[in-house]
């Protein structure tokens, strides 16, 4: 059946996308870097220098994809033939996201851990990094097994969001127990103050 979209506007908005998960894991490792107080947090230069660098991996990361999805200078045409590799890509999309997260998680282990001297918020933490690892399971190995067994109905992109949601959630749930404001929802059996 294919998608109500044309191709053009897809690869479009595959770019964005693209450009998007690239900028996101960026910030989230950025705001590891945070935890440390190298720079004032909340100041215009510790938020200029996140704003601007998410943004020149945003520009990068979607122009790399329109690129390659349009042709524009001809350097990527090459990955338009079998067997379809794009190294920039590639890096850009899977590689960076992931030392971007492992780097958040090793981070916010040192934080919680060695400076802070907390036990508890590690398990919210953990509970985060398992939850997104079963996505990115159903993402890669489990959705060619769904497809095929729906015809191609649905795949594990539902199961991927669902538990890549989850993840973001236990990332905020560890973040608000590790941080001294109060927040209008308590945590840990806290009470309103």
């Amino acid at each position: 059946m294919g998608s109500p979209l044309q191709q053009r506007v897809v690869l479009g908005f595959t770019a964005v996308h693209l450009g998007a998960i690239v900028a996101t894991l960026w910030v989230l490792m950025l705001n590891g870097i945070v935890g440390f107080q190298l720079i004032d947090d909340g100041t215009p230069i510790s938020l200029g220098l996140i704003l601007l660098s998410a943004a020149a991996l945003f520009i990068g990361t979607g122009y790399i994809a329109l690129d390659t999805a349009f042709k524009y200078s001809g350097h990527f045409n090459s990955s338009m033939d079998d067997p379809n590799r794009n190294v920039g890509l590639y890096v850009l999309y899977q590689l960076a996201p992931l030392v971007f997260l492992v780097g958040f998680f090793i981070l916010e282990t040192i934080l919680v851990l060695n400076v802070l001297g907390e036990k508890k918020p590690m398990l919210y933490l953990l509970a985060s990094a398992l939850l997104f690892a079963i996505g990115q399971i159903f993402q890669y190995v489990i959705s060619t097994h769904i497809c095929s067994g729906t015809n191609g109905k649905i795949n594990g992109a539902l199961f991927e969001s669902l538990f890549t949601l989850l993840a973001v959630v236990m990332t905020w749930v560890f973040w608000s127990s590790i941080t001294e404001d109060d927040w209008p929802m308590p945590v840990a059996g806290g009470t309103y103050t």
